[in-house]
């Protein structure tokens, strides 16, 4: 059985409160902020507090969950920001585009262990070249905190993983950090996370 599958998301995303927040990730934003609109693919994207906030910044934004009741509330929320967004219901390596993206937001896309690496070598098929990666999901540090993240070690990060899993990235920035999160219900308090900027090359 897989972690994280379908079901336990759409039960998440069913509660009415928008579970992370409507507020778009803290990193992603002010990274995203520094640069030239353009498109960009947004995985595991849950109720769309991310690819809301770069359509209203012009973006044209691809976005994709599992999770049906993730859909609903992403399409609530642009609908409530009169913002477009083109989201799809698929499992990430079922994900097919003709697009090449400019940038890719990867916040908290905890794939399970097995399908990890070839998750990640899959999108960034879509990636253009000199394309920008915003990256941030929780450290190996992060397990046991209730601060939110997966319970499985495995699911979480360490640098030595990240440079493993996107050997094809240039990094601007790969760092270990403790943050003081504030999304939400289930992403609040002290966590170590790890961010990356990372350029295709």
């Amino acid at each position: 059985m897989k972690q994280y599958p379908a079901d336990f998301w759409n039960e998440r995303y069913a509660e009415k409160e928008y579970v992370y927040g409507t507020e778009p990730n803290v990193f992603f934003k002010e990274q995203l902020d520094q640069l030239v609109a353009g498109n960009v693919l947004l995985p595991a994207e849950g109720e769309g507090r991310n690819s809301v906030y770069a359509a209203l910044q012009g973006w044209d934004v691809v976005a994709f969950d599992i999770s049906t009741s993730g859909k609903v509330k992403a399409m609530q929320l642009s609908a409530a920001q009169k913002v477009v967004v083109d989201y799809q219901v698929t499992s990430v390596l079922d994900f097919k585009t003709d697009i090449k993206f400019d940038t890719i937001g990867l916040c908290y896309t905890h794939f399970p262990v097995e399908i990890r690496k070839d998750a990640f070598q899959h999108l960034l098929k879509f990636l253009k070249p000199n394309g920008t990666v915003i990256f941030e999901a929780f450290a190996k540090a992060q397990l046991g905190k209730p601060s939110g993240g997966p319970k499985n070690f495995g699911m979480l990060f360490s640098i030595e993983e990240i440079k493993d899993e996107f050997p094809e990235l240039e990094f601007k920035l790969l760092e270990e950090k403790t943050i003081e999160l504030s999304e939400g219900n289930y992403h609040k308090g002290k966590a170590e996370v790890i961010r990356f900027i990372g350029i295709k090359k």
